[in-house]
């Protein structure tokens, strides 16, 4: 294609809505951001597509699912990719690296396709060190993207290079607000999964409301531990804690209007969005150090930050801004100035920059073969 004169044409392969989780709600957003740009069209190719009618009984079958739902994907990435100038391919890891971005790489590349390949776990230390495939992959896409300094580093471990293109926040929907007062009205919106210790953060606000009895804790999320979080809330005595379950994407914002610190306690984690839509919502932030979190959250300067699965360092972290709002408001001002890098006009710059260098690179290797 003339990219003087064309607009490009991006197939964005990655989970749809009806998996809510971070890769469905950046997917939606790059979508939305990109809606009527001048340069380029870019469109959904699901990783998790409705199968036809006379299929559907196969979702409510636990293996009779993943069978039909990876054959109906095959056969839509067929089709919707042929189209395409450049694929760009959301990954996590482990399983789902397999089912979903492994064979989006390998029919882009039989089509002679580009592929962006843009990895999002923050359990990729542990999953390249044991996936050959996944390590195969990443040195034999045209980029790499990653949405943080953490996982350029971990890629560079393997020799792999990587872009690093921040999340994307849409600053339009969150606005921002001092909290003054700051009230113990506490907000956390990670998915209650082993990954995240939710625990933690229950264990650290039963210390925060043994100071403040008032204090309220909202959990938005859902996931397997929700019933052992539930008897664990009750076996602590806790009071006035919320499980919201999901919440969609356009609601999302409300739940950060409505409370006044953020916290979360993941055990492992990449560059959370949930820390950017607090930030542009002007909550502080107290977070586990796991994985990604402290290239976005500089302890003392942006947030505060405890070791991992340390509810003690959490609750304190907490109690200190309740005691200090000043210095609260100082964090939560930080944060937000921090969000440039990843407002629209700075991201679109940047994606755009990597489908054009992805573009230039194929079209070097098909002159090469010719």
């Amino acid at each position: 294609m003339d990219l003087d004169s064309s607009r490009i044409r991006v197939a964005i392969v990655a989970p749809s809505l009806r998996i809510l989780g971070g890769q469905a709600v950046q997917a939606d957003r790059l979508l939305r951001a990109w809606q009527d740009d001048p340069q380029l069209d870019a469109w959904l190719v699901p990783h998790n597509p409705v199968p036809p009618r006379p299929l559907q009984w196969a979702t409510r079958v636990k293996y009779a699912r993943t069978l039909v739902t990876e054959a109906c994907y095959l056969a839509l990435l067929f089709r919707e990719l042929r189209r395409a100038d450049v694929v760009h391919v959301f990954s996590a890891s482990y399983t789902s690296f397999l089912l979903a971005p492994l064979p989006a790489v390998l029919v882009a590349k039989l089509l002679g396709k580009p592929v962006v390949l843009n990895y999002r776990s923050g359990e990729a230390p542990d999953h390249l060190r044991r996936s050959a495939i996944a390590r195969w992959v990443l040195r034999h896409v045209d980029q790499n993207a990653v949405p943080s300094a953490f996982l350029q580093t971990v890629f560079a471990e393997y020799d792999v290079e990587a872009t690093v293109i921040p999340n994307l926040v849409a600053l339009d929907r969150f606005p921002y607000r001092p909290r003054t007062p700051l009230r113990p009205r506490l907000l956390s919106t990670r998915n209650l999964e082993p990954l995240y210790n939710v625990a933690c953060t229950l264990r650290a606000f039963q210390q925060i409301q043994g100071v403040h009895p008032d204090a309220t804790l909202t959990l938005v999320g859902a996931g397997s531990e929700e019933p052992a979080l539930r008897d664990l809330a009750r076996d602590l005595g806790l009071r006035h804690v919320t499980f919201a379950g999901r919440v969609a994407p356009e609601s999302i914002a409300s739940c950060y209007d409505t409370h006044d610190i953020y916290i979360q306690s993941p055990n492992i984690d990449n560059m959370p969005a949930s820390v950017l839509e607090a930030y542009a919502s002007g909550l502080p932030v107290v977070s586990t150090d796991a994985g990604g979190v402290p290239t976005i959250v500089r302890h003392g300067e942006q947030g505060l930050l405890a070791p991992v699965n340390d509810h003690d360092q959490l609750a304190a972290h907490v109690l200190h801004l309740l005691a200090a709002p000043d210095r609260a408001r100082a964090l939560a001002e930080a944060g937000h100035a921090s969000l440039q890098a990843s407002a629209w006009p700075r991201v679109r710059e940047q994606w755009l920059a990597l489908y054009r260098v992805a573009l230039a690179r194929e079209s070097r290797v098909a002159a090469v073969q010719a």
